[in-house]
């Protein structure tokens, strides 16, 4: 957004956005408009049903899962209603867990204790990708499962994640920029939604959490 109030002429490559439209990065996703294209992070809320599904293959009898996100970040309203449906299609109860400030998550993880949380989900936004140490450790302390949304949770100490490959994503955007050095206008360009997926899991905190992996 900076990069965007900065210039209306020179060229933007974002990569991994959000919510390019909700954000007024682009006016669509089809048809940008403007001097920015790029890369979307968004693969739909749908997306978190796939990991609930995952997550109850991995864990026996999980029951209760906490919902861990960020309530100010309206983009990840619709993912906190879609995985409301998808863990009751599969039986399990979820628990909103908001946290939006850094100093919330002691206490949140202490909510989730307190409510018997088997499992954890985290609905991946650049504030908990942020501190996604500190979510994977807090994780590990209380022995709660829990699934991501990409890789980085996951070599930070996260059990598992299952969603866009960002390397890939990287890739795709430098193919964009050849493409403008080119002559080719971002406004021509349409934003790139993911299209590749990755299953990551961290052996070693399985390990310790007494799971074994299928």
């Amino acid at each position: 957004r900076a990069a965007r109030q900065a210039t209306t002429t020179i060229p933007i490559v974002f990569i991994a956005a959000g919510d390019p439209v909700g954000s007024g990065l682009v006016a669509s996703l089809a048809r940008p408009g403007g001097n920015i294209t790029g890369m979307s992070f968004d693969a739909g809320p749908e997306i978190n049903g796939r990991q609930l599904q995952l997550l109850v293959e991995t864990v026996p009898n999980v029951s209760r899962v906490g919902v861990l996100w960020n309530p100010t970040n309206l983009f990840l309203m619709s993912y906190w209603i879609e995985t409301q449906v998808a863990a009751r299609a599969l039986g399990l109860t979820p628990q909103s867990v908001e946290v939006q400030d850094p100093n919330e998550f002691e206490s949140a993880f202490a909510a989730m204790t307190r409510e018997r949380a088997d499992a954890l989900i985290v609905l991946s936004d650049i504030f908990a990708t942020f501190h996604r140490r500190r979510i994977a450790d807090l994780a590990a302390k209380h022995r709660l499962a829990a699934v991501y949304g990409h890789r980085l949770y996951v070599e930070a100490g996260g059990l598992m994640a299952y969603g866009p490959i960002l390397p890939y994503m990287f890739q795709r955007a430098a193919t964009y920029v050849d493409k403008i050095l080119k002559g080719a206008k971002p406004a021509d360009l349409p934003v790139e939604q993911p299209t590749r997926f990755e299953l990551v899991i961290n052996l070693k905190t399985a390990k310790a959490l007494g799971l074994t992996i299928p």
